[in-house]
Parts: structure tokens; sequence; C-alpha cells
């Protein structure tokens, strides 16, 4: 294990080109985010060896419901079937999204904006469900506070799938985020990229703008 003196506390994580992947390998589009369950938690045995404290995965978008009716069931169910695999595992989990709408799953209810301990709770992992940047800012003049805020300050971004765009990530919590970028596709995901993003940490600047 490669030792590193400084481990961002909160990563934000981009799982891009799953429809890309599928496309190049002549699947069906819709077929990409199954793939895209089994590296997320490849990536969540990362984080605890590396003693990541805390995680937010964007799972899907409001923007991202316009998208055809079967990619949608895709991605909605792959969602819905990490949060059932996470739940026999140890992690403290914060599903954040808009759940009055009838695009957020009804089997993620249960969790929709709070934090449920599962296990031991080693790590914060916080999953973006039907989110919308929008939603999340319009509810400091409704409540003042974001519909997000108990999502801390991230620290590091990593972007799969080559773009090199937020496209609405947590705007308040990125706000003095270095950002990774991985040109290869989420499903092709390495644990050697990982690695190499927290190598390339090492030298980001953190004066936060001081």
């Amino acid at each position: 294990m490669e030792e590193f003196k400084r481990i961002p506390a909160h990563i934000g994580i981009i799982p891009d080109g799953n429809r890309r992947w599928a496309q190049e390998r002549g699947f069906p589009k819709k077929d990409g985010y199954r793939y895209g369950v089994e590296p997320g938690f490849i990536l969540y045995e990362l984080m605890l060896e590396y003693g990541i404290k805390e995680a937010t995965f964007y799972g899907f978008t409001k923007d991202n419901n316009k998208r055809a009716y079967e990619q949608r069931e895709a991605f909605t169910k792959a969602c819905v079937d990490a949060v059932e695999l996470l739940s026999g595992r140890d992690a403290n989990l914060l599903v954040i999204g808009n759940n009055n709408s009838p695009a957020f799953p009804k089997e993620l209810q249960k969790y929709a904006n709070k934090r449920v301990m599962f296990g031991r709770g080693l790590i914060n992992l916080n999953f973006l469900v039907n989110y919308d940047w929008e939603w999340d800012l319009n509810n400091l003049s409704e409540n003042k506070q974001i519909a997000s805020y108990q999502i801390p300050r991230i620290d590091l971004i990593i972007r799969w799938g080559g773009r090199r765009r937020l496209s609405g990530f947590l705007p308040v919590q990125s706000v003095y985020a270095d950002f990774y970028i991985i040109n290869e596709f989420w499903p092709d995901f390495k644990k050697s990229h990982f690695i190499e993003s927290l190598r390339w940490y090492q030298d980001c600047d953190v004066t936060l703008g001081g």
C-alpha cells in the first residue's frame, strides 16, 4: 500500500461514461449502468484502506430523467441495487435528492435526506439521487439552509469518462475542490485510478483562496 502525507477528508465521485462504455461494446446504452455498481464497491474498500472519512457519489440528476425510458429505469435500478448492497457493509449513508418527485425511487424513501448507519459506520457515504442543484439552493430561501447542508466541503473530485465539467455536482461544497479527470469510462475502473488521483493530490495548492 502506497503511503501519502495528504489524504483528502472528503472525495466527490462522478462515475461517468457508462453509456459510452456500453456502446463501444455493442450493448444498448442502458446496459452500461449495471456494470457501474461493482466498481463503486471496489472503490469503497480502497477508501477504507486509505482512511477516507467521507465520499459523495453522483447517482443521477433531475436532468438525467430526460433520457429514454429504458435508460431511466436502468440507472434508477443501479442506484437502488447499490444502496441495498451497501446496507450490508460498514457505512453511514446519506441519500440526498428531491424525494417529492415521482422520479425518486420509492425503495430509497426510507433513506432520503437523513443519515442512516450500516454496520460499524466506518465511512460517511453520500449518494445524490434525483439531485438538482437548483432544488438544493432554493431550499436556502425556504428553510435558511441548502438541502445538502449535511454534506461538508469537498477536497477532491474525481471524474471518470473524460468530461471536464461539474455537471451540477454540489456547487456549494465544490467551491474549492481540486478536480482530477480520468479519461477511461467508469465501468473500466481500476484501483490505479484512485491511487493516481491521491498521488496527484499531494501537490495541490490548499490555500482556500488565502
